[in-house]
């Protein structure tokens, strides 16, 4: 059997080797074969996730990885759609896509997203409104922001009203990093 990742020590936790083994085996089977069977998008593997085991691969080396394949699976998905339909065709879409986040970004800071109720933690308002500014600019000056350095991006923890829930936040940005790796970086 090959070993994929590196493992980490017995006593700390990494992702379960089997979980990873059969997604990345998926994942070579659709990329390799995209008409054929069961098909696998960029969104999947950035919501792909492992449970934790004690030995298992280690997190940096497999979340790396998943961000290439990520790329990979997104530079296929654009070199087929401008095959079929053009460059501007392609570029046209990214457009569409990125207005459906402009929204968001025009909201005052601290209303960009909903608020964990009561008590509740989620990500710091200060630092995802911070984050929000400078895709503001990519949008509107062309200011320079990568996919990498969203998906790079932690948020202190916070609470209640000084903090966005995250499902929102996490949604938002994976539609931003789609559309930064479209664009071809």
């Amino acid at each position: 059997m090959t070993v994929l990742f590196p493992k980490v020590s017995a006593a700390k936790l990494g992702y379960r080797p089997d979980q990873v083994e059969a997604f990345f085996d998926r994942a070579r089977a659709a990329y390799e074969r995209p008409t054929e069977g069961e098909s696998l998008a960029a969104l999947d593997v950035r919501r792909t996730a492992f449970d934790l085991k004690h030995g298992g691969y280690e997190t940096a080396s497999v979340d790396a990885a998943l961000d290439r394949l990520e790329v990979a699976f997104v530079q296929r998905t654009r070199e087929m759609y401008v095959r079929t339909h053009g460059q501007d065709a392609w570029m046209q879409d990214l457009a569409e896509r990125a207005q459906t986040l402009y929204p968001r970004l025009r909201r005052p800071a601290g209303d960009r997203f909903a608020h964990p109720g009561g008590l509740g933690k989620g990500y710091s308002v200060a630092d995802v409104d911070e984050l929000l500014s400078r895709v503001t600019s990519f949008f509107d000056r062309g200011a320079p922001l990568t996919a990498e350095e969203v998906r790079a991006t932690t948020f202190r923890q916070s609470r209640g009203s000084r903090a966005y829930d995250e499902g929102t936040v996490d949604a938002f940005l994976a539609r931003l990093v789609d559309i930064l790796l479209g664009v071809g970086e």
